[in-house]
């Protein structure tokens, strides 16, 4: 049994947020070619497929989306790219930049991928009531800003 503070309400926040976490990779559905990438890249893959509808997409969004290092979403990329999913394209006013394109390969997989959200939201906020979903949504948005804060002066700390 896990050791209580004095004012605990005996909810280790940190603990449970681990553990849906885990409970959500295990029961995301795969499909065919998706099964060979991680959960990590599939996210990523999915984050690309569908911001690519509204605009473009360059791996600084994929790191400020999902808070990860530039070397992180680089060999993230890489693995897409080798595998087919995605491609990138240089962009005519800088040739540095290159802009993520999903592939046809990705593409086909889009309205199964949508399917798997709808039904993992459904299955989450079942039986939870709106005004609840909203307070738990603020809540958990505000826990993600002081971790992005705290990590940002480390971070100054070290400089």
């Amino acid at each position: 049994m896990c050791v209580q503070e004095e004012n605990d309400s005996g909810h280790d926040v940190g603990r449970l947020i681990n553990m849906i976490s885990h409970q959500l990779k295990r029961q995301m559905t795969t499909h065919g070619d998706e099964d060979a990438l991680t959960n990590m890249q599939k996210l990523v893959l999915h984050c690309i497929m569908f911001e690519s509808l509204e605009h473009d997409v360059y791996q600084k969004d994929l790191e400020k989306e999902f808070q990860i290092r530039r070397s992180t979403a680089t060999g993230i990329l890489q693995l897409l790219e080798k595998n087919g999913f995605i491609c990138r394209e240089q962009v005519k006013e800088d040739a540095r930049l290159k802009k993520i394109v999903p592939t046809e390969k990705a593409i086909g997989l889009r309205k199964q991928i949508l399917r798997n959200i709808r039904y993992m939201e459904r299955l989450l906020r079942e039986g939870i009531p709106e005004e609840d979903m909203e307070v738990c949504i603020r809540v958990l948005e505000k826990m993600s800003a002081n971790l992005l804060g705290n990590e940002k002066k480390k971070g100054d700390n070290e400089s």
